[in-house]
């Protein structure tokens, strides 16, 4: 039998030769100088070879370890060789079956089905909350605790609409793994009866121009902030968009920036509208843009140079900032079930209404509703897009001017 040190000094020579052990175990070595234990047997009436691993990072001790475990495969009727070849598949797809590979596989099947905001949404909540709780984990061993973990996770921040939704995208996740195979059980639709129950709550929002100047002010005085984000952030507020359709905006989209009529058009494709209108031109969205709007636009064009998208994220040039990163801003400034980033259009509709009524405006509540991109059902796209687009603009200069009233230029937050 083998000793270490024999191992230890064996040298290489012209051809490769072996050093045997016992039971057909045996180091070969290379005339390279490599060393490798290898084990030969016989299964079904034929000669077979099976390698190990090298010396000395196998020792001898762990070799024969190895050749006892295949011995005894033998004697249950198993090949070693075909059992190993087996155990690496399994390795091998253990290995691509984390959470976080397969909800990324099912997301690029929904990419081909869903409208690009919603697919990006889908992608952000997994990504801000599922992904680092679980997404290393083989998708097999995620348990229903772990999930109910996670969400409670998210209630604990009072998001318990996103709680529920986080929670479906997970559910789908498994649907797809069990289809193919990677999982057994559904661990999400467990626990779907223990979650915080949906509250049919407006998103909050200060409805008074004071408030709504000392959110912004609040929002933009922190110091360690994304400067994109804040960006984001004030073109959110003086704009009223959905945050969905802000995340999503490109530099070319912004026209006449430096005439008299400057405005964002924003394709169908982006808007809140039902599958049919989306793939429809005429639903385009036009906004007039203020003159701090139109500022806020150039210092994201400043600051994005030839990036793809007008508020990109930190990490990937080629994605936008994300929906949690804009509500994370606000919560952080304090405004956590006080204002969120989607309240702005509340505060813009309250406050511009209540101008309206006070001063006997007849008509600006058409004109309101139509900035919001409230479409009447039964009214043409195109007049839609159109109608009443002076006023619309006076009204976004006059709702900018009032709510940036001693607010620092846009330029001012590229140097903070």
């Amino acid at each position: 039998m083998l000793t270490d040190v024999r191992c230890r000094t064996a040298k290489p020579k012209e051809k490769p030769y072996k050093l045997s052990d016992a039971h057909g175990l045996y180091l070969y070595v290379m005339p390279s100088g490599t060393r490798s234990w290898r084990l030969k047997y016989r299964f079904g009436g034929k000669e077979h070879r099976l390698t190990f691993g090298t010396y000395p990072d196998m020792t001898l001790v762990e070799a024969r370890e190895a050749r006892e475990a295949a011995r005894k495969l033998l004697r249950e009727g198993t090949n070693p060789k075909v059992d190993k070849k087996q155990r690496q598949a399994v390795a091998a797809i253990e290995n691509g079956n984390t959470f976080e590979a397969i909800a990324r596989q099912w997301h690029a099947q929904q990419e081909k089905i869903r409208a690009q905001r919603y697919a990006g949404q889908i992608l952000d909540r997994l990504e801000a909350d599922a992904f680092p709780a679980i997404g290393a984990l083989p998708i097999k061993a995620i348990t229903p605790a772990l999930l109910l973990a996670l969400i409670r996770a998210i209630e604990g921040r009072g998001a318990i609409e996103m709680a529920h939704r986080v929670r479906q995208h997970i559910s789908s996740v498994f649907v797809f793994a069990i289809g193919a195979g990677w999982a057994e059980a559904n661990p999400a639709a467990t626990i779907q009866p223990v979650l915080e129950p949906r509250r049919k709550t407006l998103r909050p929002a200060m409805l008074k121009i004071e408030q709504a100047r000392k959110v912004l002010r609040d929002v933009e005085s922190q110091e360690d902030a994304y400067v994109v984000t804040k960006l984001a952030s004030r073109m959110l507020a003086l704009t009223v968009v959905r945050p969905g359709v802000l995340r999503l905006a490109e530099p070319k989209e912004f026209e006449d920036l430096d005439g008299k009529s400057p405005i964002w058009r924003i394709p169908a494709a982006k808007m809140k509208l039902t599958r049919e209108r989306k793939q429809d031109a005429s639903y385009e969205f036009v906004v007039p843009l203020s003159a701090q709007a139109v500022e806020t636009a150039k210092a994201a064009m400043e600051l994005a140079g030839a990036k793809p998208l007008l508020f990109p994220s930190v990490r990937y040039v080629d994605r936008p900032i994300t929906d949690s990163t804009l509500s994370k801003l606000y919560r952080t400034a304090g405004y956590a079930g006080k204002h969120v980033p989607h309240g702005w259009r509340a505060t813009f509709s309250t406050v511009m209404n209540e101008l309206a009524g006070r001063e006997n405006r007849v008509g600006d509540r058409e004109v309101i509703d139509l900035m919001l991109a409230h479409i009447q059902e039964g009214v043409e796209a195109a007049y839609n897009r159109a109608a009443y687009m002076p006023r619309r603009r006076e009204l976004a200069q006059e709702w900018a001017d009032m709510l940036m009233t001693a607010m620092p230029p846009a330029s001012a937050l590229l140097k903070g």
